[in-house]
């Protein structure tokens, strides 16, 4: 056999060294209580693979690993024991000396040693990548305007790596701020939600979307949104006692709606209710709104005097609500003070 055919088939059977994880992150691990990382070592080549070395970076952990050979396609192990008696974020690894190409191969994990696990899964249930919230929407109910009201998102850093706080997209009627500013890795805190309601274009609903920052440059994405929705009423804390004393009264005949008799032998229904005023002024409709895109509403008339009456229409189309069951409800905004929020349910199945 030639030196050249010698030389093709040394370099084609070969061991080849293939570690399960080249980094490992354990997380949270209790003072001196010794954590043993394994990596799981498979022999990708057509040779027998040695272990002929396993070297620790640090006094502080101990390893063993496969000394007899590992044939092709077989497995072996080296495990790492580490102390943990020291406080703090820690980054260890070990050098893995073997007869495959390369010879040396680094191996780490990372994690940090606490006095206390600590376990947000119950205070912080929802997850978003390293990072855990307290709740899976921002809203802002029953705001009167000119008012800054505040929303507090308890937010706990899981990772391995200081943590920002911050919500992408927000709009330009709220604002934020992160307490603290940074978490560190298995600390906790808040985004404080503050509304400007000043700033709203519109009575009622307003929805949209915030995205949580997992990490510094993320995108936006439907995995880490959080919808957003506020509801704006009118402010009655400067109208005069004279003026409060001779209010107007929203009268609605109904506030369900049940369209399901009709629904289930038609594609679409409606049911008209009558809206009235008791009071002794003017009655505003400031605001109708639906929430679902099957529904629609005909209000004939938005300005009731007092003992007036008007019909207002609701329809509904059952093809749509086929697509999106979710928000069957109209929302009405009124200049009552009692009421300046009146929500009509639809039963349509």
């Amino acid at each position: 056999m030639s030196a050249l055919m010698l030389w093709q088939v040394a370099a084609i059977a070969q061991p080849r060294f293939i570690p399960n994880t080249e980094t490992q992150k354990v997380g949270q691990v209790e003072w001196k209580h010794p954590l043993t990382v394994k990596y799981s070592i498979t022999n990708g080549g057509d040779q027998p693979l040695v272990l002929t070395d396993v070297q620790p970076d640090c006094d502080c952990t101990a390893v063993k690993w496969t000394e007899t050979p590992i044939a092709p396609n077989g497995k072996g192990e080296i495990d790492v024991t580490f102390d943990a008696s020291i406080l703090g974020t820690f980054d260890k690894g070990v050098a893995v000396y073997t007869n495959a190409e390369p010879h040396v191969t680094y191996l780490r994990f990372t994690g940090q040693v606490m006095m206390e696990i600590k376990d947000y899964t119950r205070t912080h249930p929802y997850k978003f990548g390293d990072v855990r919230i307290d709740t899976t929407e921002v809203s802002f109910s029953d705001v009167q305007r000119g008012t800054y009201p505040t929303m507090r998102i308890g937010v706990a850093n899981e990772g391995d790596r200081p943590y920002e706080p911050v919500l992408m997209h927000l709009p330009s009627y709220m604002t934020q701020k992160a307490e603290p500013a940074v978490l560190q890795p298995y600390e906790h805190g808040e985004i404080v939600l503050t509304l400007e309601s000043d700033l709203l274009d519109d009575y009622g609903l307003t929805q949209g979307s915030v995205y949580l920052s997992r990490f510094q440059g993320d995108v936006v994405g439907q995995d880490n949104e959080v919808p957003l929705s506020v509801v704006l009423l009118p402010d009655f804390s400067s109208l005069s006692p004279e003026v409060k004393s001779r209010l107007p009264v929203i009268d609605l005949a109904t506030q369900e709606v049940d369209l399901s008799a009709q629904l289930a032998k038609k594609t679409s229904a409606k049911q008209d209710i009558m809206v009235g005023n008791r009071g002794q002024s003017p009655l505003m409709i400031l605001k109708v709104q639906v929430f679902n895109s099957a529904l629609g509403v005909d209000l004939k008339k938005n300005v009731l005097e007092p003992g007036e009456t008007t019909k207002m229409r609701i329809s509904v189309n059952k093809r749509a609500i086929d697509r999106d069951r979710r928000h069957l409800r109209v929302l009405l905004i009124t200049n009552d003070i009692q009421h300046p929020k009146v929500e009509i349910n639809i039963k349509a199945y």
